[in-house]
This record gives structure tokens, sequence and C-alpha cells, in this order.
């Protein structure tokens, strides 16, 4: 990296082998903890279409490659989630599982408290029911 290129919330977390890391524990606790169960169920059984979706938009969205942007075009996330059920539980859950992920890949404690906020400013944004 040189000095003109700035740091990122991808770079400070480790680049791409961190994201990964983060898809995949997010996706443990999400299909392992009881208290997941909401969200699990609006996925589909075989979730490596969505851990690759969602690898792809946390690299741009951190700062990283924009991949899912090349893949798919603008991510319209609140578009995109608009065929489920987005409840405030099951925001809760996917929040609980991201939090529990966070924790397990090394990042500056700031960071992670940044991070935590805007995803979940970023999934209340998708509740797309009363």
């Amino acid at each position: 990296m040189t000095q003109s290129e700035p740091v990122t919330p991808y770079a400070l977390m480790g680049g791409e082998p961190a994201i990964l890391s983060l898809v995949d524990r997010f996706y443990f606790y999400m299909d392992t903890l009881p208290e997941a169960r909401e969200v699990r169920a609006i996925h589909q059984a075989d979730l490596s279409s969505a851990k690759s979706k969602l690898f792809k938009f946390l690299s741009g969205w951190l700062g990283g490659p924009d991949l899912f942007v090349q893949a798919f075009g603008h991510p319209r996330l609140r578009q995109r989630h608009f065929p489920f059920q987005v409840t405030e539980q099951g925001r809760d859950q996917w929040i609980l599982c991201m939090n529990k992920a966070l924790y397990d890949v090394a990042m500056p404690d700031e960071l992670r408290k940044n991070i935590k906020q805007a995803l979940q400013d970023l999934a209340t944004h998708m509740i797309n029911t009363n």
C-alpha cells in the first residue's frame, strides 16, 4: 500500500482473508444458533450463494474491491430484499450473528464498534414489514 492510498476498514481488518472469515463465521452462527431460526429460514438450504454475495458486498462496502457491483451492478439492498419478509426480529437475529462474527475477526475495537453501528443501521433499513 502506498502512502497516498487511504486506509480503509477492509485494509484494517486484513483484506480478503478477514472478510472471508467474517462471512464464514456469520453463516456458521446463522446456521447453528437457535436464536437465528427466523433469519436462517429465509435463506436457501445451501448457503454458498448467500456467502458469495455477502463477501462480495462487504468487500466493496468496507473499501476493498467492489466485487458485488462488478458482478451484479448497484447493490440496491432494500430492493433486493423486497422478496423476503424482513422483520425487526429477523433484523435482530441477523445482527446477533454478525456481531458474534465481528468478534471472531481481529480488528481494532473502534473499527469493530463503527462497523457494528453501520451494519445495525443498514439492517434496520432492510425491514419491510410493520
